[in-house]
């Protein structure tokens, strides 16, 4: 039997890819998943005979992120461990981003988590084992983003807000994050201008690939297992090694060029 048998297990942004994997991850691990999202997927969330509950909710509005608390402890009286997976934002140079776009970033990037996280509390720490959260990152909010100061912003506060968690919720509540890299879909290929250009960045990471959303997933179930009892304000790179940086390829390509 799985560690994660019969854990109740919230999941934001459920219905998209990466949340989709982290739902079918721990559905295969007999959890009991209730995943949100603005829109209803298309297919149910499934690992076998598994199946996800959906709520509907915008979790930037704190009354329906409230509600979503609220159904999960009239169904099952507690909540196991939380996954602040909703996020994204489109590219925009800061110069020419609203004031609207800005807060729309930040509201569903930083705020909806960090409040979301403080409804959930109270039901992370009622069950008789170590409540645990696990806050989606990024790499923009790790480095500088240009393209995206809102989002890379709110990452980097995602970043703070799990270690200050970490500290003020343990011992019966674990808090990390994950610091997601490039990750392989069809927008990121978009993106990038096409399949070639894309695997023209991903050829520069050490792996050689991007992540797939199951290699997310995958770095969930470990942060959320025994094995990770002892950690608790830590910042995981999923990222396949790191993004070389831009001076060392320029400085290959000029050799090449001699």
């Amino acid at each position: 039997m799985s560690e994660l048998e019969g854990k109740v297990c919230l999941v934001t942004g459920g219905a998209g890819h990466i949340g989709r994997a982290i739902c079918e991850a721990l559905l295969s691990h007999g959890a009991e998943v209730i995943a949100v999202g603005r829109r209803e997927p298309a297919t149910p969330i499934a690992h076998n005979e598994n199946v996800a509950t959906f709520l509907s909710a915008d979790i930037r509005d704190a009354a329906a992120s409230q509600a979503v608390v609220d159904a999960i402890e009239d169904r099952y009286g507690r909540l196991d461990i939380l996954i602040n997976n909703a996020g994204g934002g489109p590219p925009v140079a800061a110069a020419q981003a609203s004031p609207e776009l800005t807060h729309k970033i930040l509201s569903l990037n930083l705020l909806a988590p960090l409040v979301l996280s403080q409804q959930a509390h109270s039901l992370l720490e009622r069950g008789d084992s170590v409540g645990s959260i696990v806050n989606i990152a990024s790499v923009s909010g790790a480095r500088p983003s240009p393209g995206t100061a809102a989002y890379g912003a709110a990452k980097a506060g995602l970043l703070n807000v799990t270690k200050s968690l970490a500290m003020e919720w343990g011992p019966k509540i674990r808090v990390n994050a994950l610091i997601v890299g490039l990750v392989h879909n069809e927008a990121g290929v978009e993106h990038y201008g096409g399949e070639e250009g894309f695997k023209r960045v991903a050829d520069m990471l050490p792996l050689k690939r991007m992540a797939s959303p199951e290699d997310v997933a995958n770095a969930v179930l470990l942060m959320c297992s025994d094995r990770a009892a002892y950690i608790s304000g830590a910042n995981l790179e999923v990222d396949g090694g790191g993004e070389v940086p831009v001076f060392l390829h320029l400085a290959s390509e000029s050799s090449k060029a001699k």
